[in-house]
């Protein structure tokens, strides 16, 4: 029997209708999540969507729009979405019919995942370098490696820096930026663009050092020997901030000579995202701990402590967690693991990140509410700032009207809106939420990249527009 083709306007009702019914179908997911789910959720305020199918850079909503995700699981997704070699090693476990959960026990699995996680890490640790392996999330990690430095030094105070972030949890809060009435001593973070000491550069950096170096060897300072000092080679959440090189190995410096571990919280800047494989390389800095999980685990949650053997002193059972042994999370993690290692992709990142940094930076000459546009690799910012307000009264400018205006949290919002109308998936970020963030996976193209900046671009133009209005 012959096939009779539907008329043009039929497959057009159809097609609306389809439409139609998939957009109620996620608006009726939406309304579900906001009556059943807790006041404190976060990215689904910003990002009203569902996501049913994912690939790489991209993602499918359950309306059937795509978009452009440069917010990769906060940094979790180093290949991507669903990236190949990621669910083949998923595959291989299931296949297999190994165990999935074994608490501590050694498994092939968990063998394979160290051996290449050691292989990556810096040299001067991995050759005497334990790990310990956490509850599944950063902070868990975090609190493990405070929790052990304590341990091993036998002191309780910790040094933590302005803008910090490391977790949730009780203790990874008390080493980040807002926390409050806390056994934690906050020191400066330098930067250039909003420097404590309203200098910038070099000079910023170096009056950051000598406030470090003086609060911890003056006795009157109020501030007892710590059991050590966490910071991130680049402040994510704080707003994308890097670390001055030189200023990473005066903190290296002032440490080891002082017997403080140098905690580095490396969990989303791990494994390639800043253009090395870990964030401390690029200042050549060996620290006494690092704190890892997001991109480790290949997509899948699983967060672990590696650092020095002379601070193992732990008793058996001084640490644990039910799931410290997520077997499907160590198998992705060591696939994408050996993908970025063997497909140079933190070169990769580096150079991408460089020429997306010189794009988003050519917008500034035409928005003078880009106050800022910084990053390493593809961890990148855009600060936005209110041009209509005063500058800053509290920062001695530079040089003349090198003061930064105001941050803008309501226009930061609402690019981030134009943003997702357009088919682009933007973090927010910095101390007011006023700083654009990307985070796109390593395994970005060109093209992409390219398709980004004009989309932030164009969002940007017109949330400017509105904002002016």
């Amino acid at each position: 029997m012959a096939v009779t083709e539907p008329a043009p306007a039929a497959v057009s009702a159809g097609y609306e209708g389809g439409a139609a019914r998939e957009g109620a179908a996620q608006e009726g997911i939406l309304r579900r999540q906001s009556a059943r789910e807790s006041a404190a959720r976060t990215y689904a305020r910003a990002l009203p969507i569902v996501p049913v199918r994912a690939r790489g850079l991209t993602i499918e909503g359950a309306d059937g729009r795509r978009y452009l995700d440069c917010l990769s699981g906060a940094g979790t997704l180093a290949l991507g979405h669903n990236h190949p070699v990621v669910l083949e090693a998923i595959r291989r476990v299931l296949d297999s019919g190994a165990p999935l959960h074994v608490l501590d026990l050694a498994t092939p699995v968990k063998d394979a995942f160290t051996t290449e996680l050691f292989r990556t890490l810096p040299a001067g640790l991995a050759e005497r370098a334990r790990i310990q392996f956490c509850g599944p999330a950063g902070t868990d990690a975090v609190e493990a490696a405070l929790k052990l430095v304590r341990t091993a030094t036998g002191r309780s105070g910790m040094l933590a820096f302005t803008g910090a972030y490391h977790g949730m949890t009780a203790g990874a809060l008390e080493a980040s930026g807002g926390a409050q009435d806390v056994r934690v001593v906050r020191l400066p973070f330098p930067q250039d663009y909003r420097c404590p000491f309203g200098v910038g550069g070099e000079r910023g950096a170096e009056l950051s050092a000598r406030w470090t170096e003086s609060l911890i060897d003056d006795p009157k300072s109020g501030v007892p020997h710590p059991a050590g000092m966490i910071l991130e080679p680049v402040q994510g959440e704080g707003g994308v901030i890097p670390a001055p090189d030189a200023w990473m190995r005066r903190m290296r410096e002032l440490t080891a000579a002082r017997s403080i571990p140098l905690i580095a919280d490396e969990v989303q800047t791990g494994v390639g995202r800043t253009g090395a494989f870990w964030a401390v390389e690029h200042s050549g800095v060996v620290p006494d701990v690092m704190v890892l999980s997001k991109a480790i685990g290949g997509s899948l949650p699983l967060a672990v402590v590696v650092y020095r053997d002379d601070l193992d002193v732990w008793q058996p059972g001084a640490h644990a967690g039910t799931f410290r042994g997520n077997q499907l999370a160590m198998a992705a993690g060591a696939a994408t693991l050996a993908y970025v290692r063997e497909n140079r992709l933190a070169e990769r990142a580096a150079l991408l990140g460089a020429r997306m940094v010189g794009r988003l930076q050519g917008l500034a000459a035409e928005h003078p509410c880009i106050g800022d546009v910084r990053g390493r690799g593809l961890m990148i910012g855009v600060e936005l700032v209110d041009v209509g307000a005063a500058q800053d009264p509290d920062r001695p400018p530079a040089a003349p009207d090198a003061s930064p205006h105001p941050p803008a949290p309501e226009l930061a919002a609402s690019v981030q809106r134009e943003c997702l109308r357009r088919g682009l998936i933007v973090e927010l970020g910095g101390r007011h939420s006023s700083v654009v963030r990307l985070l796109p996976p390593l395994t970005i193209t060109d093209e992409q990249a390219a398709a980004v900046v004009e989309r932030l671009a164009d969002a940007l133009a017109e949330a400017a527009r509105t904002h002016r209005g």
